[in-house]
């Protein structure tokens, strides 16, 4: 007896030292739960000696800090109070809706709904391992598989579902169909679920049918990058948690209801700030400069053309063999091609009523070694570099050599390049260009296009374009997928280069029409290209390609094309009356986290064909947008979720639910209006300040109630951030024919033309606030 006593007593020893959890690396661990967000749950797995309650994440807002709900695993410097020393039996808890429950061996946490389905599953080992149902896997960030040598991308098919392959997670610079590569770990199952990964840095393995794996990346494998890439760690750094062997902190979102998802990845990684709205107007881009008077002359044609234009960009020189300043880096006006004053010069652009914006590339690593801090810098922030002298990493001091840039005339920048930031300096040069702008002149809204990103970037408001891709009709399909990826993954401001970069046969003027329609329904609406002359929207009824920068590349030789500048015109027009519905989408990505490319997903998620489909969109809740990218097209195969479709052309009326192939002509993209849209038309503006006195357009779409807040202020001031704005509710109740307007905010007089579409009912009122109802 006494013997069995001490095997029993022997054997209980070996049961609990068993269950003692570990990291991913075999240490001793410590696991936490915690609330994140509404309908998300973040799981922490850490060493007992790694004392922070979790991770710090560049992505995410730190602040409130949620207690853990549930703290699991062996004692030491990190446990909280009440942490159970061993992990014993499986345990449960409650956060939300949401029931969080822990196995020990192996170690296992389940998230269920109320009703008891299943969210997610994750099993830890040496790496982490997930549920796959089988449904469509979206996000990842922007790009699309890395590029392999051996493989022409354009016979592969376009990757919209991340399914059946390994995300190696790599942040580079290529071209191709999907342009530079801006990873983050934040995948989303179109059957309900999604998870970020915080923390290590991750690569994903999507190649099995039944389950998914994250791998983490090793601590000296992250060293030893950061060594290959001269990243040097520096003073002023938040902790370096991505190289903690066995760290693991993600978060779990409940995504049944995809608007409720994408509100908590808004709260969590701070809500996106407006741009200015002269920001959501057409830019043109512009490469090799020959002097001020061409740049006048530029402008001058899109107003006597009257192609509506809100900014211009100049390129540096380096990239361009003369632009706006002497040789990248460099803060210095271009004497070749300033021969006045710039700043007069930047005065009679501004008098023409367009924005300058101006190239800029960091300085190489042995001058800026590492992007870090605020602006203003925060007490105890160093500004000084250890041999004397300011700090360029620091980036208030950075950000003072842009002042007399600004103070010149310049309203806002475009930093090139970066391609060797890691995350924190990523979110560090958004932050940059937002809080820089902001600390020399306080209440004008900044702005800025960047080639990199990541999640969190959307609360310093700049946006990213998708790099150097090629001009090719494959590319323009795949920038598709690639912008609806990132909005659901990265932030809801995004473009691409309208007509490509790279010249090559298939530029001609039909790709560069069918990329402008495309980039109408873009968030960054802006050409640009080498040959940047055909990139003008008029440049392709033009006698020559103008100049050629790249002698080795294969240029477009087709000009004198007569029918491009109309179409080009038509759909410039067509984003100008659209404005005061895409500022209210911006709006609502602020508030409600919804991007203004949507993919079919969040609005119709049980509707298994429109949730896996990348090759068309919605802008916003109400217009389906479905690009043509086939050259030579006659028609667009496409699909209309479930409900009443109107043709935006034609008004024709399509019950959804089903394919249906739509004739297309050159000026024609498809575009469809959901039954119950309201849609605010403005006048043609030339600009987005320019003062018109006809009325708004409210466009009544019949058929099902509709509902529609269109917001509105200034456009251009921080004041929006105090409350100052108009917030005009419009509901459409189809069975009494009623329209009912509401004002909540600031109430000001304006007139709206209502016209209920296919009925020939038109009716213009004086709107000054209040609640107003029109029986239609």
């Amino acid at each position: 007896m006494r013997r069995l006593a001490l095997f029993c007593l022997w054997w209980s020893v070996l049961r609990a030292d068993a269950q003692v959890l570990r990291t991913t690396a075999g240490e001793p661990a410590q696991l936490s739960i915690r609330r994140a967000g509404v309908h998300g749950v973040r799981i922490t797995l850490k060493p007992v000696s790694y004392t922070p309650d979790y991770p710090f994440c560049p992505a995410l807002v730190d602040s409130p800090k949620e207690p853990p709900v549930l703290v699991i695993g062996a004692g030491g410097p990190a446990a909280e109070p009440g942490a159970a020393k061993t992990p014993g039996a499986s345990r449960s808890c409650r956060i939300g809706d949401l029931t969080v429950t822990v196995r020990p061996s192996p170690l296992t946490v389940t998230i269920t709904r109320k009703d008891g389905s299943l969210v997610q599953r994750l099993t830890f080992g040496d790496s982490v391992r997930f549920v796959l149902d089988g449904a469509p896997l979206l996000g990842l960030g922007e790009g699309g598989p890395l590029t392999q040598r051996g493989v022409d991308w354009r016979t592969e098919p376009i990757e919209f579902d991340r399914s059946g392959r390994l995300d190696v997670m790599q942040p580079r610079w290529q071209s191709g169909a999907y342009g530079s590569r801006n990873p983050v770990p934040l995948l989303i199952g179109t059957k309900g679920w999604a998870i970020f990964v915080a923390s290590p840095w991750v690569q994903v393995d999507l190649r099995s049918k039944g389950a998914g794996v994250f791998i983490p990346r090793k601590a000296d494998t992250a060293r030893q990058n950061e060594k290959n890439q001269g990243q040097a760690l520096s003073k002023g750094l938040p902790p370096a948690d991505a190289t903690i062997d066995g760290l693991f902190d993600c978060i779990v979102f409940d995504a049944k209801k995809p608007a409720a998802f994408m509100k908590d990845v808004s709260t969590l990684s701070g809500p996106a700030v407006l741009p200015p709205l002269w920001a959501l107007g057409y830019m043109q881009s512009h490469r090799t400069l020959q002097d001020e008077t061409q740049m006048i002359a530029i402008v001058d044609s899109f107003r006597v053309k009257k192609i509506p234009i809100d900014a211009v960009i100049y390129l540096g020189t380096g990239f361009t063999p003369r632009g706006w300043n002497t040789s990248q880096p460099s803060f210095d006006f271009n004497p070749e091609v300033f021969h006045r004053d710039p700043a007069q010069v930047l005065r009679d652009l501004h008098d023409r009523h367009v924005r300058v914006v101006l190239h800029i590339v960091p300085y190489d690593r042995d001058k800026l070694p590492w992007l870090h801090g605020s602006i203003p810098a925060r007490p105890g922030e160093d500004l000084n570099a250890p041999g004397g002298g300011p700090d360029l990493g620091h980036i208030q001091n950075y950000w003072a050599l842009h002042i007399p840039l600004m103070q010149s005339g310049a309203d806002a920048f475009w930093p090139d390049e970066g391609d060797w930031f890691d995350l924190y300096e990523r979110i560090a040069r958004h932050r940059l260009y937002y809080e820089g702008p902001l600390s020399t002149y306080p209440n004008l809204r900044p702005w800025s296009l960047h080639r990199n990103g990541y999640l969190g970037i959307a609360r310093y408001g700049g946006f990213v374009w998708s790099g150097d891709t090629e001009s090719s009709w494959k590319t323009l399909e795949g920038q598709v997928s690639v912008g609806l990826n990132y909005s659901l993954s990265l932030s809801p401001y995004w473009g691409s280069d309208i007509g490509g970069f790279y010249s090559n046969p298939d530029k001609t003027g039909e790709l560069y029409a069918r990329w402008f329609q495309f980039g109408t329904f873009c968030p960054s609406f802006r050409s640009h290209g080498r040959t940047w002359m055909t990139s003008l929207p008029w440049g392709w009824g033009l006698p020559d390609r103008g100049v050629v920068e790249d002698k080795n590349s294969v240029l477009p030789t087709s000009m004198n094309n007569p029918l491009i500048e109309p179409v080009t015109r038509l759909y410039d027009e067509l984003r100008y009356r659209l404005l005061p519905y895409t500022y209210t989408l911006a709006w609502e990505a602020r508030t409600q986290g919804m991007p203004l490319m949507r993919a079919l997903w969040l609005q119709y998620p049980a509707d298994t064909v429109a949730r896996g489909l990348g090759s068309e969109y919605l802008w916003g809740r109400d217009l389906l947008i479905a690009p043509v990218f086939e050259k030579g097209a006659t028609q667009r195969h496409l699909y209309l979720p479930r409900g009443q479709w109107y043709d935006w052309w034609t008004n024709d009326i399509t019950t959804g639910g089903c394919w249906i192939d739509r004739p297309v002509t050159l000026s024609v993209m498809p575009i469809f209006v959901r039954a119950g849209a309201i849609i605010p038309l403005d006048t043609i503006r030339q600009y987005t300040g320019e003062h018109v006195t006809t009325p708004m357009t409210l466009k009544i779409y019949p058929g099902a109630d509709g509902d529609f807040t269109l917001y509105q202020d200034d456009g251009i001031s921080e004041a929006y951030l105090k409350g100052v704005s108009t917030h005009i509710r419009i509901t459409w109740n189809d069975k009494t024919r009623v329209l009912t307007l509401r004002t909540t905010g600031i109430e000001r007089p304006q007139r709206f033309r209502v016209e209920v579409v296919a009925a020939g009912k038109v009716v213009e009122i004086a709107y000054g606030g209040g609640t107003r109802t029109l029986k239609l």
